[in-house]
């Protein structure tokens, strides 16, 4: 079995916040490899961003492919592997990717996202960015002055999401699968209240996704009808089911894990609770803003502080170095 590559920082995902992660710690000229299967992460997927600074009106996955570039310009090499599995191995880390290969990194940074529940049906995948979309924050703009659009769930990000969608398209509707709401927070629902053009249907699902590959949705089947019809013709459809925080790794390695959002806990310098492992990205509570300039900052920031880890492990590799020689001339001599 070959031995495991030595690298100093190894990043894991490829999505705003690993790429920004990458991009720094290049240029911090430490070695660095970035790790994942899925390129672009939740950006890559949004279809058309409006709020990105410096790139308005750009393809989530064109943005996407400019950070990767920027990457590939400064050399820094991705492995197209998840990871396994990460532990201790003296003052590194032995992470074993899906494909077998066993890197031993000084840091790891961890910005492997969420993963956005689905509503399972078919075509959803395929029709992703093509009026399926899971960002409202992100999309609701694309629907200014369009007929009609839904939105599916039933939390603050749902009511929030139907709101802001409302100020673009003429009939917004909110299709939740309970009686009541019991999740956001009442001032939401009191808004929500209050905002006309939003259809709020109740012990409601989607059930089928209308449309074909060349339009994208068109429509969607409900499983019981509204206003005597149990399909309804939209734009765009958002569903804002939640997201959970990919914690497979994190929980290997005994992060601390914040008991009210389900997330990896960091503070201001994207620090989690194991000396050496970083965390940025959706991952983390590090803001309630889930954006890829969020993202991105937070990996800028977790690359400094992966940085300077590896400075003080270097440093002290050194030191003992040193110690050492001088230790056994004693013994040796005396």
């Amino acid at each position: 079995m070959s031995e495991p590559k030595q690298i100093d920082v190894l990043i894991a995902g490829q999505g705003a916040a690993a790429f920004a992660a990458g991009l720094y710690s290049s240029r911090y000229q430490v070695n660095t490899l970035i790790a994942s299967e899925q390129f672009g992460g939740e950006t890559a997927i949004g279809g058309t961003i409006e709020n990105y600074p410096g790139q308005p009106d750009i393809d989530g996955f064109d943005l996407m492919m400019k950070f990767k570039e920027q990457v590939d310009n400064l050399e820094t090499p991705t492995v197209y592997s998840d990871l396994k599995s990460v532990t201790r191995n003296g003052d590194v880390f032995r992470a074993v990717l899906d494909d077998g290969t066993e890197i031993d990194a000084i840091s790891v940074i961890l910005a492997v996202g969420r993963e956005r529940r689905k509503l399972g049906l078919p075509k959803e995948q395929e029709w992703t960015g093509k009026g399926v979309s899971y960002c409202s924050t992100c999309d609701a703009p694309l629907y200014r002055n369009k007929p009609a659009a839904a939105v599916v769930g039933g939390g603050n990000a749902a009511v929030e999401g139907a709101i802001l969608l409302a100020k673009y398209a003429a009939t917004v509707y909110l299709i939740y699968r309970r009686d009541e709401f019991t999740r956001p927070e009442p001032i939401l629902v009191k808004i929500l209240e209050q905002t006309e053009n939003v259809k709020v249907l109740y012990s409601t699902e989607v059930t089928e996704l209308l449309g074909s590959d060349e339009t994208g949705l068109t429509g969607i089947r409900l499983s019981k009808p509204w206003d005597g019809q149990d399909e309804l013709t939209i734009d765009g459809l958002f569903v804002e089911a939640g997201a959970d925080p990919r914690l497979e790794i994190p929980n290997q390695l005994g992060l601390e894990i914040n008991p009210e959002t389900g997330e990896v806990h960091i503070n201001r310098a994207s620090n989690t609770s194991v000396k050496g492992i970083y965390a940025a990205g959706d991952l983390t509570d590090g803001t309630n803003l889930k954006q890829t300039i969020t993202a991105a900052s937070q990996g800028a920031i977790a690359a400094l502080s992966a940085y300077q880890h590896v400075l003080e492990v270097k440093s002290s590799r050194q030191d003992a170095r040193v110690v050492e020689p001088a230790d056994t001339s004693v013994i040796s001599g005396g």
